[in-house]
């Protein structure tokens, strides 16, 4: 049997865990995946969206791709349908409620097939017709189609973290225009036997990728702007960095998943004594981020706001080697201006009446984890406005990064219930 059409029951069906829109632990039960795809840092799963879009019923021309494995049926593509059936039928539980579920049978059809097919099936899907963004595309085509062989697009970024960090730098015309060799060798960079080599020290290499990021974000960098012109479009000062380092020997820079604070690369012996001995980047933390996850808010100066303070956390988070603490009082004191528009969008005279409103509702979406952080850094609903006021009242209290972060995660689930998009 290469392929065939077989009604499964909803109940036997099993979640794939590693669904490339967002892989989890193989060892979690469907319940974990279905916690992470409503928690949705990623900001890909979009359940409710998908809810509205299906209507009243449950539609059969798309068929979930199903592979038996030690006689289980997976779902390797189509979760989210079956998230939302496995919802409607009381299998799996939810904190926040997912309006307008289809009606679903307890048994739908679905493509059962070899792993071979369902990996190409998914692949043509959504690899070769957009709807997976490049880096996503890139790390499926590795583990399943390459064995294991990375594209240079996988390897800056496993090396850097630019692209997984930043939204624009994730589009076909980055990876295929952008990081040419050529391009990366007028950046004082190079990939060599599958592993990204550079010309700077760490913290010139953050400058420089800082630039090009904030020239890609910016669209001065674009298919219609300075098209390949990628040392062109960079400031003064950031090709000044790169012509300073250009008679220095490549060295290889290590997985940014693996540095830790402290580490310090080896140089050659051969290397310039000019050259600056190399730091390591700070180790990304993947415990919370700011907002918690991905929001997709409806048009508007609440959602540019969010997206621009999104941005400035990126460019913290990217120059933390040669910014001070001092930083994270213009994100705190950001995240005051957002409350404030988005109360002033609901009606409420101040900030107050919209934490009210919204913050209880808000807080029962959290994770456990996202309580916790909470919890720790003093974030409640009596203590969320003068945290808010903080940044503009007190300068050295403000600079607390992980209570910022806190602030921002029960800021963004309010936003979530006010200002989300239909």
């Amino acid at each position: 049997m290469e392929q065939e059409i077989q009604n499964l029951k909803i109940a036997d069906l099993v979640l794939w865990t590693e669904n490339p829109r967002d892989p989890i632990d193989s060892n979690a039960k469907d319940q974990d995946v279905v916690n992470m795809a409503m928690n949705d840092r990623s900001g890909l799963w979009q359940l409710q969206k998908l809810a509205d879009q299906m209507g009243d019923y449950y539609d059969f021309s798309e068929l979930p791709i199903v592979v038996y494995e030690d006689k289980k049926p997976v779902v390797y593509d189509g979760n989210r349908r079956v998230i939302l059936a496995k919802i409607s039928k009381g299998l799996v539980t939810t904190k926040t409620i997912i309006k307008n579920l289809p009606s679903i049978p307890d048994e739908i059809p679905c493509n059962v097939c070899k792993k071979d097919i369902a990996i190409n099936s998914i692949l043509r899907k959504h690899g070769t017709k957009g709807s997976w963004r490049p880096l996503y595309r890139d790390q499926f085509i590795m583990k399943y189609k390459n064995n294991g062989k990375k594209s240079d697009f996988l390897i800056i970024d496993e090396a850097t973290g630019i692209i997984s960090t930043h939204h624009k730098m994730n589009q076909g015309f980055v990876r295929d225009e952008v990081f040419t060799p050529s391009n990366l060798e007028k950046l004082g960079l190079r990939i060599n036997n599958g592993k990204l080599e550079s010309k700077h020290s760490m913290d010139v290499l953050n400058e420089i990728l800082s630039d090009l990021c904030d020239k890609i974000e910016r669209n001065f960098l674009s298919t219609r702007q300075s098209r390949g012109d990628v040392f062109g479009i960079l400031n003064d000062s950031t090709k000044h960095l790169i012509s300073e380092d250009e008679k220095n020997h490549f060295i290889e820079i290590a997985n940014s998943e693996t540095k830790t604070e402290g580490q310090k690369q080896d140089t050659d012996t051969t290397s310039n004594s000019t050259q600056d001995k190399r730091r390591t980047r700070r180790t990304k933390n993947t415990e919370q981020i700011l907002f918690g996850k991905q929001l997709s808010l409806k048009a508007g100066d609440v959602n540019n706001l969010y997206r621009d303070i999104c941005d400035l956390n990126d460019y913290y988070n990217i120059n933390l080697s040669r910014l001070t603490r001092s930083f994270v009082t213009l994100i705190r004191m950001s995240l005051r201006l957002l409350c404030e528009t988005a109360s002033s969008e609901c009606g409420y005279k101040d900030i107050a009446g919209y934490c009210g409103r919204y913050f209880d509702d808000a807080k029962k979406t959290l994770t456990s984890d996202e309580a916790t952080l909470l919890s720790t850094q003093n974030v409640s609903k009596g203590s969320l406005i003068p945290l808010l006021h903080i940044g503009a009242h007190n300068y050295t209290a403000s600079q607390n990064y992980e209570q910022t972060k806190a602030v921002s995660i029960i800021l963004g689930a309010m936003l979530q219930f006010s200002h989300n998009h239909k």
